[in-house]
């Protein structure tokens, strides 16, 4: 039962006269608890709407198009609270932050309800053989951290002593014929080597169902202090790394025609190889996991320097980066000046003091470390930067510093850049559609 707090005017609930206070109690007999109950049984042309208004239950018949908004508004977009994780992984960053960040930011989200409507990756300990029947009925493709099919270890690195079993459930949805995208989050001495092989064998043999599986090296603060001995991924480790999945993707590829396997930007630049072309990373189905996200930047990139005018007006601006992506963005900044004479750009690579000098990915530099280490250098017209280092939909970075605060500080105009090569040549250039 969820109580309606807003009614969309002219929508099919406002027209039968459904009021603000009332609650939602079953739609065509199914009771509704969240957003995804309301969403899948809401989704047909005839309803019949169960609801109490004070202790008085009663019900309405609603015929709409199929599909078409029922105008119902609640408190929250989740119906419910977010569900938070019941895990202590080993590797878990946000065990590694610091104290006295806003309260939000130590939030462990582990709901399967946002892996669907989000993307966001969940665990599955959170779920009972109840909400994954749920998810079944409805259809729904979820993203999966496995990090390892060793039930022991998986309950190790993720002190949980039901994390193995919960593997069963995986079995099920692929058995179901649900899409699934899975995570390993790769810790040197724990799931590699060895066991990262049983692992990618197991899903390897969940296929079709199993459609990516990222792997991303685990990242250590200097926020460690109390917890488990973790140590980080250096060359020989990353391209040991690299060499084991790599074998799987060839066997995949043959087997299945998709590597099914993608190892994140970091393993090449930590064992440093050359990223590969584009087609290695077929449709780029882990994206958003920083798989093959740089090369999709470069090709972005050269392709618009290619086809832009071949004058611009003369400009000098800067680029703050994190350690990991430094080379790549010097090189296209390279490019683009040896095009354009009047173009200067200076490329700065941000040390992570925050977090620790470990942590080299852009999207964890916080406001404190660009204006300790900005301060006092030539930073032209105006200073880049990845949105990525922002909160969602925000200005504000991980420490609370804003934009604002760093313009004034700096005596500085910053345009954030999305993670897109096109977009940073604009930028770059000062182009504007």
């Amino acid at each position: 039962m969820v109580e309606i707090t807003g009614i969309i005017k002219g929508s099919p609930a406002y027209n039968k006269k459904i009021k603000i206070g009332d609650v939602l109690c079953a739609i065509n007999g199914n009771e509704i608890t969240d957003v995804l109950d309301y969403m899948f049984y809401a989704a047909e042309s005839f309803l019949e709407l169960s609801l109490m208004r004070g202790e008085k239950s009663f019900d309405i018949m609603i015929r709409k198009g199929e599909y078409d908004d029922l105008g119902l508004e609640f408190e929250s977009f989740l119906m419910d609270d977010k569900r938070s994780c019941k895990n202590k992984c080993v590797f878990c960053f946000i065990d590694q932050m610091p104290p006295g960040m806003r309260e939000t930011l130590y939030f462990k989200d582990d709901d399967a309800r946002l892996s669907f409507l989000q993307g966001n990756y969940v665990t599955l300990t959170n779920l009972n053989q109840r909400d994954i029947d749920r998810i079944i009925k409805m259809k729904l493709n979820i993203n999966v951290s496995v990090h390892t099919t060793n039930p022991e270890l998986r309950c190790r690195m993720m002190n949980n002593r039901f994390a193995g079993e919960k593997l069963e459930y995986l079995r099920q949805m692929s058995d179901a014929g649900l899409k699934l995208n899975c995570q390993i989050v790769l810790c040197p001495g724990l799931n590699d080597g060895d066991e990262l092989r049983r692992t990618l064998t197991d899903l390897g043999n969940l296929m079709p169902n199993v459609q990516s599986v990222a792997i991303v090296p685990v990242g250590l603060s200097k926020f460690r202090e109390g917890l488990f001995p973790l140590q980080c991924f250096d060359k020989e480790s990353a391209a040991d790394a690299l060499d084991i999945v790599m074998e799987f993707q060839d066997r995949f590829l043959k087997e299945y025609g998709t590597r099914l396997v993608f190892p994140s930007d970091e393993f090449f630049l930590l064992a440093q190889r050359p990223l590969p072309e584009e087609e290695y990373y077929e449709e780029y189905p882990q994206y958003e996991n920083g798989v093959g996200m740089l090369r999709s930047i470069i090709d972005e990139f050269e392709s618009a320097l290619k086809a832009a005018e071949d004058e611009i007006g003369g400009r000098t601006v800067s680029i703050a980066t994190g350690y990991i992506a430094y080379p790549v963005i010097c090189s296209l900044v390279h490019k683009a000046e040896e095009k354009y004479n009047n173009l200067k750009c200076e490329v700065y690579k941000i040390r992570n003091d925050y977090f620790g000098e470990t942590i080299t990915v852009t999207g964890l530099i916080t406001g404190i470390d660009l204006l300790n280490q900005l301060r006092g250098k030539e930073l032209g017209d105006e200073l880049l930067i990845s949105s990525s280092m922002l909160m969602r939909d925000s200005e504000v970075f991980l420490d609370d510093i804003t934009i604002s605060d760093i313009e004034k500080e700096l005596n500085i105009k910053i345009r954030p850049v999305n993670n897109d090569g096109y977009e940073l040549f604009d930028a770059l250039a000062d182009i504007h559609y």
